[in-house]
């Protein structure tokens, strides 16, 4: 998919929307219209007016964010960068990162340290052995004052044998237990319930996680691989 959408929006971006919309200022559902007419094998997520830059931010549910004109015939796709007098700013890493920051706790798997210093949320797959060994570290990350916040990213995707154990993971009675008894190989009693796996899935995706574990620091700066606890610790700062 990604290949095809960068072929779509290279033809896009050089030739325009070309749509029937010809006022000065288009509202966000002729924006949305506008984005479906021209892409419409994808889905079209949020969009929001960005005041600074005179453009709508449009998410795309697994692609990129794409930046678009106010009369909603062109767009643009890649990154929107700030000009600071510290030098360049990139509002849409930053906005990515926000949304990691703002979900609650509660639709996470969570090992809280007692004295947190800082926290890492991690995109984490069940199956993965590098998840595994990361998991291992629990309790020395615990005691160093890091807070381990569990992300669902089963990495054969939604419906997947991975997936249905962590649905289970996140419906049980236990979500610590059972994760820790998933990490060690073990099986998971089948649960379910209304639960928030196949929004992280999706998040993740959207966010460019390509493999687990990803860990993402309290500041938004991503650290995909499996890191040590001390070399984790000092990449938090700590």
């Amino acid at each position: 998919m990604k290949h095809t959408f960068s072929f779509l929006v290279r033809a896009f971006c050089i030739a325009g929307l070309m749509l029937p919309f010809s006022s000065t200022f288009a509202d966000q559902d002729q924006v949305r219209q506008s984005l479906q007419t021209a892409l419409p094998q994808y889905t079209i997520g949020s969009i929001e007016w960005h005041e600074p830059a005179g453009m709508y931010s449009a998410e795309v549910e697994g692609g990129p964010t794409l930046y678009v004109t106010k009369n909603a015939q062109y767009f643009i796709v890649g990154d929107l960068y700030r000009i600071d007098a510290d030098g360049l700013v990139n509002e849409t890493e930053q906005a990515k990162r926000a949304r990691v920051e703002s979900l609650p706790e509660s639709d996470m798997v969570v090992f809280k340290a007692e004295n947190e210093k800082t926290h890492i949320t991690v995109f984490t797959d069940v199956d993965c052995g590098y998840c595994r060994m990361l998991h291992n570290d629990v309790p020395s990350l615990n005691e160093m004052g890091i807070t381990v916040r569990y992300l669902a990213y089963p990495r054969a995707g939604i419906g997947s044998f991975s997936y249905r154990k962590m649905v289970s993971i996140w419906c049980s009675d236990d979500p610590k237990k059972w994760m820790t008894e998933a990490k060690t190989g073990a099986d998971v009693p089948e649960n379910k319930c209304v639960n928030p796996v196949a929004d992280q899935y999706q998040l993740g995706n959207e966010l460019g996680v390509r493999g687990t574990p990803t860990i993402i620091s309290k500041d938004g700066v991503f650290l995909p691989g499996y890191l040590p606890p001390k070399e984790l610790a000092s990449k938090l700062g700590l």
